[in-house]
């Protein structure tokens, strides 16, 4: 009851037989007759209402002249193209001929519900809920352009159950099937569409993207559907603007606001691409909101990238027609998926004057796009000339007719052909059952439009090109979108080229299929991929910092942190280089680090290399003066055969440190440290033996003293032997249990890695070190204790001395060498190894050489034997 009291202003309610009824005539219909009628619901001619006060006594007069949308006459002319040729085939509804009966919906809720009622009671006379002509037998509907339109249109069929097949519109996906049970679309799954235009952001690296919604339920729908993906998928909205729609003409000034915050935000420099999702008016809409508010009318200034809807079309109204354009140049489109039907261009060749009498929208239409008048009275009254019938549709913008066939009108030829092969199909199930040769729908009680659903839901049909055409999921139709870039020229002119296509079967993130050569961008860009973002990029080197307060896709760019790079732009964060690789310059790549070792060419390695070799040039000159003067009184003095085994241990100290220059190998890192070791207890078991015997020899020649029998050749030799021999023990379970290896170090230095030898158990290296300090303290005690001894046999002095440089070496090691990495860890342990030997070797036979050299007047007993007073 709702419907009708909203309608009540259109027509005079009476409770009067069918021939009293008298409607208020709408303006543009064409009807042909059939045996069965396909019911068209088109959008072509607008008109501005007022709104509807209640007041007053509504006015008989609503039509006044209107602005008809010419580029959708081709909506009316392919469903009288698929009609025609399903009438001409003979292997469908053979014996059987399709009528149609199209109406306008005028953009307007209470006129379309109007019309709707026409289509399904009217003949010639009107009233609601009475059929009055048996004759036309409505068996489905193929409308409307849009949602709104496609709603008002099922709000009464459902009552009737009659199959409603949309051509334009996509179903929100919070209507459910049950408010609209008889109602299929023609176009694909809309969510389709909405990947295929993020997959298109992602291809071009646009991530601050304009969006402009129509301000209705769809509008509301797309925002919620491109929000969501945008968070998904790092995309941001520079600006969030819903369109206005002008349902009537007293609303205008109130939207003239909401132009001119759309407007403020068009013009953003840093906003290039626009993201619009509306209806066939939306276009002009928005020309009208860039014509008007374009300071001198400068519009073609306005270089973007708009990225439209498949709902949408470019067109021109009457009112704006000889507009220029250009600032929709280059623009991209989605557009559900056509083919060229053959024949389609030839029978638009037929569309001149004089045309079929029953067609009342071709005088408008011819008359608006030619800007000439009919001969024939018609409804509009136009100061221009008539109009001469040689006028061609090929001459016409495509902005206000196209020859080619539209998405649209191919999924009218579609519905059209789903119908009549549904009801082809319906007929052959009744001709099985009742073996009638003659079908007509009327001849059966049980044969109504309601029957059609079981065929639409289950069967797949073929149009006349061979495309298949299922609905899946009861509702929709299969299928995907191409994609389509504008090209527009001063004269209203344009080019329309398929630049690609989405695919909805195609593997995730390969639904985009595009191909980036054949776009053409508006010319403001010159051609140059169109950039989209709130900031520019960080290059490589950078990072991406957030701005507080500001969407994510705003941010500033920081340098990558020290040893971190990033490679690419608008990298989120730095990333370390790989072990052997470190940060170049720029920090925007990794260069391979070099090996290094502390080497025989490089300048430190060959001082140490150097000095090693004097010292042991010295030793040697050491022990060939103490050979050569072996029998003399200074060198018999001290235990000749140990001062032999220390020379000879001195000198393997410092062939030693050889083992620690050059490149690091298995057999270099077992010897490393374990000749080091053992050198070196070996050079302090003599040390400590000779301070030993200097102590007891002392003690014998006091009178009556037992010690004479302990001091001799055999306690020297047992105490090197034990000493060393514990030394070696502990290098024995230190190479068999966990030994040294060569190794990188990656991570000591920066640009290079460190070839070092492991020393595999810290624990076992610091064993060692340990016992060398220990002999060392010990020696050093004793030494200590027996220096003031008589000169005559007194050689503790000397090893006091070398026993203090000695320790103090390593115990300033240790630290120094735990504080070092890579080559100047190895350089540090060679210095130790050298001045330690060095300080034995300087404090215990220098002096002894310089009396056997230069003073061989004090090499002799009586200077030996002689006493401090």
């Amino acid at each position: 009851m709702l419907f009708f009291f909203l309608l009540f202003p259109l027509f005079r309610l009476k409770t009067l037989p069918c021939h009293l009824g008298e409607p208020i005539p709408v303006p543009y219909e064409w009807y042909q007759q059939g045996d069965y009628v396909i019911g068209g619901m088109v959008s072509m001619a607008g008109y501005q209402f007022n709104e509807v006060s209640f007041q007053q006594h509504p006015s008989l007069e609503y039509f006044g002249h209107p602005d008809m949308l010419t580029k959708f006459y081709q909506h009316i002319l392919s469903l009288v193209f698929a009609v025609k040729k399903i009438n001409e085939n003979p292997e469908i509804l053979s014996n059987v001929t399709l009528g149609f009966y199209i109406h306008d919906s005028y953009y307007n809720a209470i006129m379309t519900y109007r019309t709707t009622l026409d289509l399904l009671f009217r003949s010639e006379r009107f009233v609601p809920s009475y059929k009055c002509d048996t004759r036309r037998n409505l068996i489905s509907i193929i409308g409307g352009l849009s949602f709104g339109t496609s709603s008002y249109i099922a709000d009464l069929v459902k009552f009737y159950k009659i199959p409603q097949l949309t051509y334009g519109s996509f179903t929100p996906q919070d209507v459910h099937s049950t408010e609209i049970p008889f109602y299929y679309s023609m176009v694909p799954n809309e969510s389709s569409q909405y990947i295929g235009i993020i997959r298109l952001l992602q291809h071009f690296g646009w991530r601050w993207v304009g969006l402009l919604a129509i301000d209705n339920s769809q509008g509301d729908h797309f925002l919620q559907s491109m929000e969501s993906l945008f968070s998904q998928h790092g995309i941001c909205s520079a600006c969030v603007e819903r369109i206005p729609i002008l349902t009537y003409w007293d609303k205008f000034f109130e939207m003239l606001e909401k132009w001119k915050n759309i407007y403020k935000h068009i013009i953003d420099e840093k906003t290039n691409i626009f993201i619009m999702c509306g209806e066939s008016l939306t276009i002009a809409w928005l020309t009208d909101i860039i014509f008007w508010l374009s300071p001198g009318h400068e519009q073609n200034s306005l270089g973007k990238v708009w990225i439209m809807t498949a709902q949408m079309d470019y067109l021109l109204t009457g009112m704006n027609k000889k507009w220029d354009r250009q600032f929709f140049d280059g623009a991209i489109c989605f557009k559900v998926h056509s083919k060229e039907i053959p024949g389609f261009k030839e029978f638009l060749k037929f569309i001149k004057p004089p045309w079929i009498q029953g067609d009342e929208f071709f005088p408008l239409f011819w008359e608006q796009v030619f800007d000439c008048s009919l001969p024939s009275p018609s409804l509009t009254k136009l100061d221009n000339p008539f109009c001469t019938g040689q006028e061609r549709l090929e001459d016409i913008p495509g902005a206000l007719f196209e020859i080619e066939m539209s998405g649209h009108s191919y999924s009218i030829y579609n519905a059209a052909s789903v119908l009549a092969q549904a009801l082809h199909v319906l007929f052959l199930l009744q001709s099985n059952h009742r073996h009638f040769l003659r079908h007509k729908l009327s001849e059966y009680e049980d044969s109504q439009p309601w029957q059609l659903h079981q065929f639409l839901k289950s069967m797949k049909f073929n149009n006349s090109l061979g495309e298949t055409l299922t609905f899946y999921d009861q509702k929709k139709m299969e299928g995907g979108f191409d994609i389509i870039n504008i090209v527009v020229f001063p004269n209203s002119t344009f080019q329309r080229h398929k630049i690609g296509k989405v695919d909805p079967d195609a593997l995730k993130e390969k639904e985009l299929v595009i191909n980036e050569d054949m776009i053409v961008w508006h010319r403001s860009f010159n051609q140059v991929l169109p950039f989209s973002l709130c900031n520019e990029h960080c290059l490589p080197g950078y990072q991406k910092r957030k701005k507080e307060g500001k969407k994510f896709c705003c941010y500033d760019c920081v340098e990558c942190p020290e040893g971190k790079i990033s490679k690419e732009i608008d990298t989120v964060a730095c990333f370390q280089c790989p072990d052997d690789q470190y940060a170049n310059h720029k920090k925007d790549g990794c260069i391979m680090k070099t090996i290094s070792f502390l080497s025989y060419e490089e300048p430190l390695g060959l001082s140490l290399a150097t000095v090693a070799t004097l010292f042991v040039l010295t030793t040697i000159w050491v022990l060939g003066i103490f050979i050569k003067h072996k029998d003399s009184p200074i060198v018999k003095a001290n235990n000749r055969d140990l001062t032999y085994i220390l020379l000879i241990s001195l000198l393997l100290c410092f062939f030693c440190s050889l083992l620690f220059i050059g490149q690091p190998g298995r057999v270099t890192c077992l010897l490393r440290q374990s000749a080091f070791g053992l050198t070196f207890s070996l050079s302090i078991s003599c040390v400590l033996a000779k301070t030993i015997l200097v102590s007891l020899a002392f003690k014998a020649t006091k009178p009556g003293s037992q010690i004479r029998t302990w001091v001799g050749k055999r306690l020297a030799v047992s105490i090197v032997l034990l000493c060393s021999l514990l030394q070696a023990s502990i290098c024995i379970v230190w190479l068999s249990t966990s030994p040294p290896f060569p190794e990188l170090d990656m991570h000591s230095t920066t640009e290079e890695m460190v070839l070092q030898c492991n020393e595999g158990s810290v624990f076992m290296f610091y064993c060692v070190l340990s016992y060398m300090a220990l002999l060392s303290l010990a020696s050093f005690i004793v030494a200590f204790q027996a220096r003031k001894l008589p000169d005559s046999f007194n050689e503790a002095k000397f090893i006091t001395f070398s026993m203090f440089a000695f320790c103090s070496v390593w115990v300033s090691f240790v630290p120094t060498y735990l504080s070092t990495r890579g080559k100047a860890m190895v350089a540090v342990e060679i210095f130790s190894i050298l001045s330690s030997s060095a300080g034995l070797l300087g404090c215990i036979f220098f002096p002894k050489c310089y009396i056997i050299v230069f003073r061989p007047d004090l090499n002799n007993r009586d200077q030996l034997i002689r006493r401090h007073v």
